[in-house]
């Protein structure tokens, strides 16, 4: 078996056929069903039906899909860990990371590898949820994590380091004063309109949280980006709940920003898979912890 099948296969997979894979791997499509016709020889399984001019996986392609992955990054990270050795740290770390992680702990974390391991690339994938976060990386779609859960997250084989509680805040549009000073109350909330995440989201469950208390919330827009919440509030089309990292970016656009009282605070974690990491994803980890640490102190 040659590392060459597996990222074959594995193309296939995320490109949903023999077509598609062949031109993003820039390789003949005869040359790559011949190598997975090989592949299929050498397992002694099928793992491709193949219907018309489509490929739908079998159930053992099912089956062995998570674990290609895995075995690429493992290769990955040995030959990473050899080239560290002599060369010093370099190559590349995907991580998946929710909206608010992706511009604190993981913005801080890149500036500071460019300054210490300017040989490590970041490639970002984003999620909507602490557990699309963990599958990702638990299939092998990315070597790292970062997200907010109230929950330390779990799976098999997955290990979760705490990096702090980020507080979320109440952000309204420019003019809107609620509350006393810089701190609101959950009642203060009554009658405001919101634009808000789809459900799965930390955001979009504590404001499900405060609705089912506080009368009149309305939901004026519901959106599937979380990009898009700042620039409606500012729109005035309603209010926003928003992690601290948008705080700056909020406050120097012109919108009104307010914590809670008592403070509404969620844990973030980084996640990775037990064993081997690659000397970039290693020096990611490292980073980041080590930025965590410095403002817990």
């Amino acid at each position: 078996m040659e590392r060459r099948q597996l990222e074959y296969f594995v193309a296939i997979v995320e490109h949903g056929g023999f077509t598609h894979a062949a031109r993003a791997l820039h390789v003949a499509q005869p040359s790559l069903s011949r190598a997975i016709g090989k592949l299929e020889h050498e397992l002694g399984i099928t793992l491709f039906h193949r219907v018309g001019r489509n490929a739908v996986l079998s159930a053992a392609g099912e089956a062995l899909a998570d674990r290609a992955r895995l075995v690429l990054r493992d290769l990955d990270a040995f030959r990473a860990a050899a080239r560290a050795i002599g060369a010093g740290t370099a190559g590349r770390v995907d991580v998946a990371a929710t909206s608010s992680s992706a511009l604190e702990p993981v913005t801080s974390a890149v500036a500071e590898l460019r300054r210490h391991h300017p040989g490590v690339t970041v490639s970002t994938s984003s999620a909507l949820s602490a557990t699309e976060v963990v599958a990702m990386v638990l299939q092998g779609r990315c070597e790292v994590g970062v997200c907010g859960s109230a929950e330390r997250p779990t799976g098999q084989g997955l290990v979760a380091h705490y990096l702090r509680d980020e507080e979320l805040l109440l952000v309204t549009p420019p003019g809107t004063a609620v509350g006393t000073g810089t701190s609101v109350t959950p009642a203060d909330l009554r009658g405001m309109r919101f634009v808000v995440t789809k459900p799965a989201t930390a955001v979009r469950t504590l404001f499900d949280r405060f609705a089912a208390t506080v009368d009149d919330m309305v939901l004026a827009a519901e959106v599937g980006d979380r990009s898009a919440v700042l620039p409606m509030v500012l729109k005035g089309i309603g209010a926003g709940l928003m992690p601290d990292g948008w705080a700056d970016l909020a406050r120097r656009a012109g919108a009104q920003v307010y914590h809670f009282n008592p403070p509404e605070r969620l844990a973030q974690w980084l996640v990775h898979r037990r064993g081997g990491l690659t000397a970039a994803a290693s020096a990611f980890v490292e980073t980041t912890l080590a930025l965590c640490d410095q403002r817990a102190d």
